[in-house]
């Protein structure tokens, strides 16, 4: 019955080839939107996991203030306040003893210049240990040392992103000299490229050494303890970072004098908390971009519906001469239902070929954007085939079966 029924329909696509090919033409427009736009959103939530591949290992972020992953990120200007003292004391094995290397970071915006060229970029001032912690590579020189530290010394060492914007591409960087806010430093080494990540451009920084930034900037709290923008925690374990979060939370608050049921005026996140945190926001756009999509299909299926009223219509002799010689509502119902579900397939099948080629145009022309196309995004657009067929399919399918075949053996 079933494959009488699909050689039936597939008789009736030929035989009304325009309005067969009109009727798909929808769905497959719809179908072709829900693969392309579902694997830009996918692409972006792996763009977003990727990037954060570049942050470091087994890491363990602390902020000032207190905020939640979702609703706005890291706090900008904030009351609340970390210090090179908090991070001291989140250095002591006694305090912190799942912790491998604790990172002050100072960020600033500021203007370097190199002879007559100058950017305004991020300068990063923080300890020797920072290059490990977030797996920076030196392509050229060193990194700053401890010996850069005590001595405050002007080095420095900056970013591809950088480098380009003050030399010259045949120019030798390395021990030059630069001007950081009007103040001279030494270029002693050159960072291999590193990319963006969800904290901006890696390559685009200039890192110097933490306490030479107290010549720059005016950072000391009302007790003369130097701010810093955040802590990076790195664990001796990544199987351990939920205990070494709880350490580094008990440190801070007995540092801090928070009271028992006092509010953290701080907040520490791991990195499968930034990711989460960013994967809700791109969760929400793939669904955003799907229901957009899925409108196209709900179209697509109305002109489905449409067509088979009309072949209903049409064919109004057809059904009461097979009810005349015996054939059961199902068997009617069951005809119709399979003609719908064929031209939604037949739409669906060009729709997931129209699809794969925007996927693949939008990759060609974003390459930072993976729109693969996987096998679970053809099922899903062949059930959402299937799915409009039988849906927009039931209502003209019913109305055939029900026909008198005496009124139908007698319309005009």
């Amino acid at each position: 019955m079933l494959l009488e029924n699909l050689r039936l329909a597939f008789r009736s696509l030929v035989a009304n080839k325009l309005r067969a090919a009109l009727t798909t033409l929808g769905i497959a427009i719809g179908v072709a939107a829900v693969i392309t736009l579902l694997s830009v959103g996918q692409g972006v939530s792996r763009y977003v996991a990727s990037q954060f591949e570049g942050l470091g290992t087994n890491l363990v972020f602390v902020f000032p203030g207190q905020f939640r992953p979702g609703q706005g990120g890291p706090p900008g200007r904030t009351t609340a306040v970390l210090t090179e003292g908090d991070a001291l004391a989140l250095a002591d094995p006694a305090r912190v003893p799942d912790a491998a290397r604790v990172v002050p970071l100072l960020r600033r915006s500021v203007l370097v210049t190199a002879g007559s060229n100058s950017t305004n970029t991020a300068v990063r001032a923080t300890t020797p240990e920072y290059a490990a912690a977030r797996n920076y590579t030196i392509l050229a020189g060193r990194f700053i040392n401890q010996a850069d530290g005590d001595e405050r010394a002007r080095v420095a060492v900056i970013g591809q992103t950088t480098l380009n914007h003050i030399f010259a591409p045949d120019e030798d960087a390395l021990g030059a000299a630069i001007r950081i806010n009007g103040q001279p430093f030494r270029v002693v080494g050159l960072l291999d490229k590193k990319g963006a990540t969800p904290f901006g451009d890696e390559d685009d920084t200039v890192i110097i050494p933490y306490t030479t930034a107290g010549r720059l900037f005016s950072d000391r709290t009302a007790t003369g303890d130097r701010r810093v923008t955040l802590i990076l925690v790195q664990a001796l374990d990544s199987s351990r970072q939920d205990e070494l979060i709880a350490q580094i939370t008990d440190a801070l608050r007995d540092r801090h004098n928070i009271p028992y049921r006092g509010d953290d005026d701080f907040t520490v996140l791991s990195e499968e908390d930034l990711v989460s945190a960013f994967q809700e926001v791109t969760n929400v756009l793939t669904i955003f971009l799907g229901a957009i999509a899925g409108i196209s299909l709900v179209v697509g299926g109305i002109g489905i519906m449409n067509i088979m009223l009309v072949t209903v219509t049409e064919r109004t002799k057809e059904i009461g001469l097979r009810k005349a010689v015996g054939a059961k509502r199902a068997h009617v119902l069951s005809q119709f239902l399979v003609e719908a579900v064929a031209l939604s397939l037949v739409g669906g099948f060009f729709g997931i070929l129209a699809g794969a080629g925007g996927a693949w145009a939008i990759h060609r022309y974003v390459p930072q954007l993976d729109t693969t196309i996987t096998g679970n995004s053809i099922l899903l657009a062949t059930g959402f085939s299937i799915a409009v067929g039988l849906f927009f399919g039931i209502y003209p399918a019913v109305r055939a079966s029900a026909l008198s075949p005496i009124e139908a053996l007698r319309y005009e």
